[in-house]
């Protein structure tokens, strides 16, 4: 019989993104697109046929808080976050990237995006070709690749700031009405070029490599609410914020005005950690209220700890901040493990109180004995009992000289985890009640990003295994709502109603998933970005297939050469 279709799915059970009850049925897939869901004749043939009995069939997953504006550069698979079904990445969070930018900015953006975001110097200057300018230059560079997955790009903060104010914005001064004005001209092009948003960061914990505030810190309240205007009037884009919300609920206020404003939508970072003034409970608080008088303000959360991975071969450790530590810290790792199994040395560390500027640094001193080691298959719920600190205590010995020697297990190679946001109460009852929130979307994955520090890119499986079918500490979740949330919810959060369902008509992302053997292991330590710099991943087994656009990009975990994956433009 002549062929009719690209692809046809037979037999799976699937759970289509709409949160209803999941299906048996076929699904016919042509030019890009599903075009038919029934049970299909035997007869009727496509291409390429799929027999997806006993898999389930999901939209392919939305992650909407990536890092990728590097790597999309110079790399076209955007891993980990696709091997962990993610077909639509968005990127440029937080208010950094590389774009709009001057010719001799580009070191400025760098080290701001190693501080940030901790991908390595030499990785970018390798990495980076720079042949734009504009943001528009930047994504035209971006049009002429394929990927496998599709990507959207924000306008950073950041950069916008150096871009329009040159030092005066990497010093933080006041920006001038100006200065201002040429900001929100140029986001509003930006998002007219085709960028999905306008992101900023007020943390303290975002510094540039050198240690200083990022430009956007303490961006006043009127340089905020001006570029969110501007960008309102071209009826698209929204807005991103990370905030320690040191003014409290008057800097909300200030968030309120900005949508109040444009008419745009804004997701705010949402987690549990004992480094902010405010508490998570208020900032859900205000969101969910705000959200309930018609504006539409969301949280961005997630469903696990945000985990710090610490090493010798990784940016951090617990001895990070102790003075003769730093003073080898440059030293090659076998080097440095020589010296740390000097018994003298290893006294002289352990006589020193350990202190940093750096707030990732502090916060592990403050919590040095809630460190874990993840076994093979992590567990992301660890009872406290099974941390150093209560190991420590059972053998009677002192924490830190304990996690030294845990510390150089494996000639150095020990990777050790600490939860430094979402699990301050020893569960994830925390993270239970931010994610089940109307007004929360799953997010915070920050794939290409923290290269050496953080490896949360497998949020959407670890939602998959943990919440929908393994957690045995307290309630669990609907597979159908999980992977609405991942899918539907976040692609028309960031304005793409043609994805995250699966349904006749709409664009054929779908991922084909073993559920009962899907199996997430622990990070790892790869070579392989430019310059030979080291990143942290996670592998996955349990995706038979990732499919965009209607061409698989995956077939059990391994790539399949298909680059189907596009530049979305807003």
């Amino acid at each position: 019989m002549e062929e009719i279709s690209d692809l046809i799915i037979r037999n799976g059970k699937i759970i289509d993104g709409s949160g209803g009850p999941e299906i048996f049925s076929d699904i016919l897939i042509k030019d890009g697109k599903i075009e038919k869901i029934g049970e299909f004749n035997p007869s009727i043939k496509a291409k390429k046929e799929i027999d997806a009995n006993g898999f389930i069939v999901t939209p392919g997953f939305v992650d909407i808080h990536t890092h990728y504006d590097g790597q999309a550069t110079w790399d076209n698979y955007l891993s980990p976050s696709s091997w962990h079904g993610v077909t639509t990445a968005l990127m440029g969070n937080c208010g950094v990237g590389f774009a709009p930018v001057h010719d001799h900015d580009h070191d400025r953006l760098i080290s701001l995006m190693e501080g940030v975001e901790d991908i390595p110097d030499v990785v970018l200057t390798e990495g980076l070709e720079w042949n734009w300018n504009s943001f528009s230059d930047y994504l035209n560079i971006l049009d002429n690749k394929g990927f496998d997955m599709d990507i959207g790009a924000q306008i950073p903060h950041g950069a916008l700031r150096l871009y329009v104010m040159g030092q005066r914005g990497a010093d933080r001064e006041p920006a001038t009405e100006e200065d201002i004005k040429k900001m929100a001209e140029i986001s509003a092009e930006a998002i007219k070029s085709g960028a999905i948003g306008f992101t900023t960061s007020r943390t303290v914990f975002h510094k540039t490599s050198k240690g200083e505030l990022v430009p956007s810190f303490d961006a006043a309240g009127n340089e905020l609410i001006q570029i969110a205007k501007e960008i309102g009037k071209t009826g698209k884009g929204v807005l991103q914020l990370v905030s320690d919300f040191l003014g409290g609920y008057e800097e909300f206020k200030m968030l309120e005005k900005m949508v109040e404003t444009s008419g745009c939508p804004i997701s705010i970072t949402l987690a549990q950690t004992d480094g902010t003034k405010y508490d998570y409970k208020d900032l859900l608080g205000w969101i969910e209220d705000a959200a309930n008088r018609g504006l539409p303000v969301r949280a961005q959360a997630c469903g696990r700890p945000i985990g710090l991975m610490l090493g010798l071969n990784l940016t951090l450790n617990p001895f990070s901040g102790h003075p003769s530590y730093i003073e080898i810290a440059d030293l090659p790792l076998e080097e440095r493990v020589a010296i740390m199994k000097n018994e003298d040395f290893k006294n002289k560390i352990l006589s020193e109180k350990g202190s940093s500027s750096n707030g990732l640094v502090k916060s592990i001193i403050r919590n040095i004995d809630n460190i874990y080691v993840l076994d093979k298959i992590p567990d992301y719920e660890p009872h406290k009992e099974t941390s150093l600190g209560s190991k420590a205590k059972k053998l009677n010995r002192e924490i830190n000289d304990y996690i030294y020697d845990v510390l150089l297990e494996d000639d150095g190679n020990s990777l050790l985890y600490y939860p430094i946001g979402n699990y301050l109460d020893h569960s994830l009852e925390a993270s239970l009640e931010m994610i089940s929130s109307d007004h929360t979307l799953l997010g915070l994955g920050d794939g290409g990003a923290h290269c050496a520090t953080i490896c949360d890119a497998s949020f959407t499986t670890h939602m998959l295994t943990f919440w929908g079918r393994d957690r045995i500490r307290g309630k669990k979740l609907d597979l159908p709502w999980i992977i609405k949330s991942y899918s539907r919810d976040n692609a028309l959060a960031i304005g793409l109603d043609d994805r995250g369902l699966i349904k006749e008509g709409m664009k054929a992302d779908i991922n084909i998933i073993d559920f009962d053997n899907l199996t997430l292991y622990s990070p790892e330590i790869r070579y392989d970005l430019p310059a030979g710099g080291k990143r942290l991943v996670q592998r996955v087994d349990g995706y038979k297939y990732t499919i965009v656009s209607g061409k698989v990009t995956y077939k059990d975990g391994i790539s399949t050469g298909e680059l189907p994956g596009k530049l979305i433009r807003s």
